[in-house]
């Protein structure tokens, strides 16, 4: 671990920011490559773009087609760098496939083709989008929280790795992304499948395998989703995974939700007075991720442009650290619950609380004894200063459909990192 300016600093004042002497890197060059953030996306640390550029990637799910209508073509790309398309799936074979084939490269869109073998769908919306923003880079995410299950069987062996790989880049290529976006949730277990003890030592490996195949093919991106839990942190190689991939989307939210007995935040900045779980927040998650050798331009910090609710909340503490009976309604599903309705529906009608110390707000209501955890603008704008202030890489959005008509959490987040 090398001894950098922010953890020190973060040692003497308990948050992870940066006293502004040094480069992104901690040793005043900003040279440690990630593409966006002082790298060429190549993983050898060779810039070619600004040093100070900074990431703003946003997730696109396949499934925000259908019931939340939401399309390619309606995403403010002006104001991003990357998009990450989830997800392509991982087979029994432990190939990548495509996760949604409708969805992917079939729904029409006016002005497709039906021509036999046009493409269509968001893969193609994706092409066209690119055109009309040339700042713009596309990676194809891989997994994810449903889908992970076979990815202990992908990288078990040399053969399986290589097969796994060019499958991969086989789709990446085909559809004319950028890169690679892996999404295993989680080596070692911690998701919906228990994993394996080699999970970790073989996930190391399998991103050298996937980095050498990439470099095969020309200039393409290789990053991954990783996990926001310090003891999930702790089950994986750092120094060992780091130098394959150009980046690092941190999953900073989702640190507690109705599966909790107990309310509390989604996305908490820092600890609370009276957290049951003080380790539970976006500093402390960074500062594992740092503490691990991975530099901080290699870090995007993740930002949820949705909340999370309980009902049957008593009004102790306005709500906050209190036993629940289950989820609140939610926008797609129970306890679940976009910003754009919570703007819409939820913020005009129930009491706004802000927490000076984690930096974030929520939303209180003694008749219906529902609570809320969010992000808002004021949030995010804590959030993406840190994030700045620390000299990470940038910042990584789950997920765009989420946001409201206007765009208000994207324009938040691209106009802080900005500054």
């Amino acid at each position: 671990m090398r001894a950098t300016p922010i953890l020190m600093l973060f040692l003497m004042t308990g948050c992870l920011v940066a006293d502004g002497a040094e480069g992104p890197d901690g040793d005043g060059d900003g040279d440690d490559g990630d593409e966006g953030g002082g790298g060429d996306g190549d993983g050898d640390g060779e810039g070619d773009d600004q040093p100070g550029d900074r990431r703003v990637i946003g997730y696109f799910p396949a499934w925000a087609v259908y019931a939340r209508d939401f399309h390619i073509h309606e995403i403010p790309a002006d104001r991003l760098t990357h998009i990450n398309y989830a997800f392509a799936n991982v087979s029994a074979e432990g190939l990548c496939v495509l996760g949604d084939a409708y969805a992917d490269i079939d729904k029409f869109y006016p002005g497709d083709s039906w021509d036999e073998g046009a493409l269509r769908g968001s893969f193609h919306q994706l092409q066209l989008l690119k055109a009309a923003h040339p700042q713009l880079r596309t990676l194809l995410s891989v997994g994810g929280w449903t889908w992970s299950t076979h990815f202990p069987d992908a990288a078990r062996t040399a053969e399986s790795r290589a097969a796994f790989a060019a499958s991969c880049a086989d789709l990446m290529e085909q559809y004319g992304f950028d890169g690679l976006d892996i999404d295993w949730e989680y080596p070692g277990g911690g998701g919906l499948d228990a994993g394996t003890p080699e999970d970790a030592a073989n996930f190391t490996l399998l991103l050298a395998a996937l980095r050498a195949e990439l470099d095969a093919r020309g200039d393409h991106l290789l990053t991954i989703a990783g996990p926001a839990s310090p003891a999930l942190i702790g089950q994986l190689d750092l120094p060992g995974i780091h130098p394959s991939i150009d980046w690092i989307n941190v999953m900073t939210y989702d640190f507690h939700g109705a599966w909790d007995a107990v309310t509390g935040f989604n996305a908490p900045l820092a600890a609370a007075p009276g957290d049951p779980t003080p380790t539970f927040n976006v500093d402390a998650s960074l500062r594992a991720w740092l503490d691990g050798g991975v530099p901080p331009v290699k870090l995007s910090a993740g930002v949820p442009f949705y909340g999370r609710g309980w009902s049957g909340v008593g009004a102790a503490g306005d709500g906050l650290f209190q036993t629940a009976t289950g989820p609140s309604e939610g926008t797609w599903e129970a306890g679940v619950l976009d910003w754009g309705d919570i703007a819409a529906n939820y913020l005009p009608a129930m009491e706004r609380h802000w927490s000076v110390e984690a930096e974030v707000p929520w939303l209180y209501d003694a008749g219906t004894g529902v609570m809320i955890s969010y992000d808002d603008p004021e949030s995010l704008a804590a959030k993406v200063a840190r994030a700045r202030a620390a000299g990470l890489g940038g910042v990584m959005i789950w997920e765009l459909s989420g946001d409201d008509a206007d765009g208000t959490l994207l324009s938040t987040v691209q106009g802080e990192l900005a500054r």
